[in-house]
């Protein structure tokens, strides 16, 4: 359990740099320059390190096609129930999406590494994968859609060179490339850069947010949906499952995981209120700190 809370902590750190940057230089520092600089150019470097660090093996694919189904389920139930709820087009974009979008990568391998061991890392790897996927499609077109209409939103996806950097490094991995140690190295900086830049963010915008100014409606939505609905529709369709129980865990875990920050990215992208996104960001970061340990404990049910 130690391991876990560690890995939790070296994360947070950065945030908390970003908190103490924004609060000691305030409008000196451009958050929407910092998003720009992230989302455009160094994650392509963590797309393409992410995906040529391990290679794409097809027979671990049935893990993240579970998780994808699981996704896909959850997103249904969450458009049809948020269309009721928000009449506000970005209170309903946020409510519907943010909740699915959860911290595979950064927090998501540390943390299936401290409860599994190492044998995790392929799974997680290509776990986040499809996670990655979702961000910029499903992510992309509802945060989007808080300001644009559909035609625009769907334009905004295939805007953006992380969906293409993660199309040819999944090419470049199925024919064999193995890149050199001086790639990869390179690869490793860029992809470092981003994952502290976008920790970095969350901190500055965390600065900004008001909690007492937060929809309550909204924040028990998404933090019931989060920690609640979505490992309940989890544990159902897991325990029908024929697959192996580590690989089960992972997926459970995965999704337990609270928002990403990369809602903070997105939703600052397309001005889709930030803020708010951030303190929910925020919140779910707290309640997930207490929500593992249950978890951990559901796991010996599947």
């Amino acid at each position: 359990m130690s391991s876990i809370i560690f890995s939790i902590i070296s994360i947070y750190i950065f945030i908390v740099i970003g908190f103490i940057a924004k609060k000691t230089f305030k409008e000196q520092i451009d958050d929407k320059t910092i998003t720009i600089i992230n989302v455009y150019f160094l994650q392509v470097f963590l797309t393409f390190w992410g995906l040529l660090l391990h290679p794409v093996d097809i027979t671990l694919l049935f893990a993240p096609s579970i998780y994808f189904s699981i996704v896909i389920v959850a997103l249904s139930i969450s458009i049809f129930v948020a269309k009721k709820l928000f009449k506000d087009k970005k209170e309903y974009s946020i409510a519907t999406v943010s909740a699915i979008i959860g911290n595979t990568g950064n927090l998501g391998i540390p943390i299936n590494i401290a409860i599994f061991g190492e044998q995790s890392i392929p799974y997680t790897t290509v776990v986040n994968l499809v996670n990655i996927f979702i961000v910029y499609t499903v992510g992309v077109y509802f945060y989007s859609r808080g300001s644009f209409s559909v035609k625009t939103s769907l334009k905004n996806i295939l805007k953006l060179p992380i969906l293409w950097t993660a199309i040819l490094a999944i090419l470049l991995s199925i024919y064999g490339y193995k890149p050199s140690k001086i790639v990869l190295n390179t690869l490793m900086m860029g992809a470092y850069a981003s994952m502290t830049m976008q920790l970095f963010l969350f901190g500055i915008y965390l600065y900004s947010t008001k909690l007492n100014e937060l929809s309550k409606t909204l924040t028990t939505w998404v933090m019931s949906f989060k920690f609640i609905l979505l490992p309940v529709v989890t544990f159902i369709v897991l325990y029908f499952v024929e697959l192996n129980s580590m690989v089960k865990g992972i997926i459970f875990i995965e999704l337990m995981m609270p928002l990403a920050v990369a809602n903070v990215n997105i939703a600052s992208l397309y001005e889709c209120r930030p803020k708010l996104v951030t303190a929910l960001v925020f919140i779910s970061s707290i309640i997930f700190l207490g929500a593992i340990f249950v978890g951990v404990k559901i796991l010996n049910f599947l």
